[in-house]
């Protein structure tokens, strides 16, 4: 069977095209078809030819005049050429027009009462999502450094956004995002340093969207150092695993704790930052109905002296620290030991960031203790997981949807309508 090489099938269709009425042009050309105002071409060199051939994508065959004469295959070959030739090369000028022209420029220059969210990953989906689930259709633009093509093309065709490349921290590209016209700015990227850099930028131009800025940020750390800052009191702060803390607590928890009749134990195995919201949420809304906290990581002790010196909530309850690997037989030995998770039920939050772990070692501790709530983290929602919780009696939570079920209702509407 007749395979196409290779190298034919790296090449554009267009290129193809322009050889193929190339050819057409040459073949018709060299038959003895001759021109209306260049009756000489039938006698040409072959180079002659070709240089007509080649012109007929420039003019076509305005200066050359229509073919005549010759066999009537040769005149049909040149009449393809005629025609296919100028038709492509418009088409090449015209996509080229397109692209200058984009669709992007034209939509930033009419839009106006919209969003800008400064981010591609997660966290921005999230937010997309829950903005689309609105009733109101709000323009939206989506910018990012270096954003991927693929990316790029899922939430611009997922969420009806526009997407643009750029850097946020750039003032040219600031007035690009026609910023004087937008009602909410929301920083959602992976560096925190630079969400703060862009607000700083986005007040000095534009002051009126003070109050209308939301930004997250991904350390906590250096979230509770900039709390203090003039530029933290004209914008909104935020961490999604805080987010997603608030909602596991204010949800589920407190209930549970209502419904004992007695103050209840609570184990959070995994201390990062899903386990040190927990704990801060615990402490200034249901402090004074837990008992004891156990704490479990592989690095409990050094977490656990950053929270204090952070937070500086009085302790209304007995805390124990085990220092070790979550996933360790040893480690909840030694809590056992200590702890009676038999008595009452006790609340036992596998949060550490690998789900696998966080799912076998919760189905683990409820062979043991079926009295207790456990409840597993994944980061996505996970069909398997929630099956696989719901015949065991594990709770599997996951911190997109915790997330997107706490985002606020009023980062979704627009308060206000531009002039």
């Amino acid at each position: 069977m007749f395979q196409i090489p290779t190298v034919l099938k790296n090449i554009s269709w267009r290129w193809r095209l322009a050889l193929m009425f190339f050819t057409c042009a040459m073949l018709g050309l060299s038959s003895g078809v001759g021109l209306t105002e260049r009756p000489d071409i039938v006698d040409g060199s072959l180079l002659a030819k070709a240089y007509y051939s080649l012109g007929l994508f420039v003019v076509g065959g305005l200066d050359i005049g229509l073919p005549t004469g010759g066999p009537l295959l040769g005149r049909v070959l040149l009449w393809v050429a005629y025609f296919g030739s100028p038709l492509l090369a418009a088409s090449a000028v015209m996509e080229a027009l397109l692209i200058v022209i984009s669709k992007e420029r034209w939509q930033l220059r009419r839009i106006k009462n919209h969003i800008v969210v400064v981010g591609s990953g997660d966290l921005t989906t999230s937010y997309l999502r829950v903005l689309r689930q609105q009733p109101i259709h709000i323009p939206v633009i989506v910018i990012d450094q270096a954003i991927e093509l693929v990316r790029e093309q899922e939430l611009a065709a997922t969420f009806d956004v526009t997407v643009i490349n750029g850097d946020v921290t750039h003032d040219f590209m600031l007035q690009k995002l026609r910023l004087h016209r937008a009602r909410r700015v929301m920083l959602l990227g992976d560096n925190d340093f630079v969400a703060f850099e862009a607000a700083s930028k986005i007040l000095r131009l534009y002051p009126k969207l003070k109050s209308q800025i939301v930004l997250h940020g991904g350390s906590l750390r250096f979230l509770r150092a900039m709390q203090s800052t003039q530029i933290a009191n004209q914008v909104t702060l935020f961490n999604s695993y805080n987010l997603a803390a608030k909602g596991l607590v204010n949800s589920v928890l407190i209930d549970h704790f209502n419904k004992t009749s007695y103050q209840d134990t609570v184990v959070i195995a995994g201390f990062g930052l899903f386990g040190q919201t927990i704990l801060e949420e615990l402490q200034m809304n249901a402090g004074d109905e837990i008992d004891l906290v156990a704490i479990v990581d592989i690095e409990a002790h050094r977490r656990v002296q950053i929270v204090d010196e952070q937070q500086k909530h009085d302790l209304f309850y007995e805390r124990k620290i085990y220092q070790g690997d979550t996933t360790h037989p040893d480690v909840w030995r030694k809590l056992t030991g200590d702890i009676n998770l038999s008595r009452g039920e006790p609340v036992v939050i596998m949060g550490t960031s690998d789900s696998a772990n966080n799912l076998r070692t919760a189905l683990w501790i409820k062979q043991k203790h079926n009295n207790a709530l456990i409840f597993a983290r994944t980061n996505d929602t996970s069909e398997f997981a929630q099956a696989v919780g719901k015949e065991h009696g594990v709770h599997c939570i996951s911190i997109t949807r915790l997330v997107e079920d706490n985002i606020p209702l009023e980062w979704t509407l627009l308060d206000q309508i531009a002039e």
